[in-house]
């Protein structure tokens, strides 16, 4: 069966005939597959319309018209020979065959688009995740600095409030080793004797002398403590006995405290911090409120 030119099959397909010249000079006249290959790939070309430079003739592959063959009767004669007519089936059967070879070369256009298309979703979903694997890591180095920072913190103010412990108890040994003794059993000095009455009806009472004091220290959460102490013990005892056991403050701090009395009413300064109990008239019993002391 004889079959028609590719440039004459492409334009039988529909393609326009300078888009088909183009295709087949640029494949280098390989047949119609090559140019439907290249005309499917550069159909969305801006470009793909542009006319080629080169002469027409010697891009399709045919040897220019030369003088002796540029009469009526060479053209004729050299269309007769190299082109033969088809008759209408034949023309239809080729068209039809043309037609598969476009729709199957759609059809792989289409499955190579999909496949593309499915490795960029792949890739897209693949960087989604580092992302999100990125994100969880970093999240989890945060918080591990935050744990390793409130550790840290907890672990300087309880090396702070173990400091002021021992600089107590150094005060208190410093104290004792001054007089001779513990602050709590210091002697009283001796009491010098009055005159003498000249009758027991006439004898004044005597002040009674307390060892001991019982402070109740009331908190600012409403709670209460009680504890015994020497009258001779300074008042710097008792704040130490309070912020050892007045438990935690919500925020994880400890705000130093005011000592006051009830009645009559007395903020404690840090020097009465060092004068006895006994001194301060808190004996033989007191009561005592706990103040967050205001910053100097």
């Amino acid at each position: 069966m004889a079959e028609l030119t590719a440039l004459e099959s492409l334009i039988e397909m529909g393609f326009p005939r300078g888009r088909a010249e183009k295709a087949l000079a640029l494949t280098g006249n390989q047949g119609i597959e090559a140019a439907m290959d290249w005309l499917m790939e550069h159909e969305d070309d801006p470009d793909v319309d542009e006319p080629l430079a080169t002469p027409l003739g010697h891009v399709l592959g045919r040897e220019p018209t030369s003088p002796e063959q540029g009469g009526p009767e060479g053209t004729g004669s050299a269309a007769g020979e190299g082109k033969p007519i088809l008759s209408e089936e034949e023309r239809q059967e080729q068209t039809k065959r043309m037609l598969e070879l476009v729709a199957q070369k759609q059809r792989e256009r289409e499955e190579r688009e999909e496949r593309e298309a499915l490795e960029r979703e792949r890739q897209r979903r693949k960087q989604g995740q580092e992302l999100s694997a990125a994100r969880q890591r970093l999240q989890e180095d945060e918080m591990r600095r935050a744990a390793e920072e409130r550790r840290r913190e907890k672990a300087e103010e309880l090396a702070a409030r173990q400091r002021v412990r021992e600089k107590i108890e150094r005060d208190k040994a410093e104290r004792a080793k001054k007089y001779g003794g513990s602050v709590g059993s210091r002697p009283s000095p001796p009491t010098e004797p009055g005159p003498v009455p000249s009758s027991p009806s006439q004898e004044p009472p005597t002040k009674r002398e307390y060892d001991q004091c019982r402070i109740q220290v009331r908190l600012p959460d409403g709670t209460s403590l009680t504890q015994t102490f020497r009258a001779r013990e300074q008042l710097a005892a008792v704040r130490l006995y309070v912020e050892l056991h007045r438990g935690e403050e919500p925020g994880g701090g400890q705000d130093p405290v005011q000592l006051l009395s009830g009645f009559p009413r007395r903020a404690f300064s840090e020097a009465d911090m060092e004068r006895p109990l006994q001194e301060l008239g808190l004996v033989p019993s007191a009561v005592l409120i706990v103040a967050k002391k205001c910053p100097s």
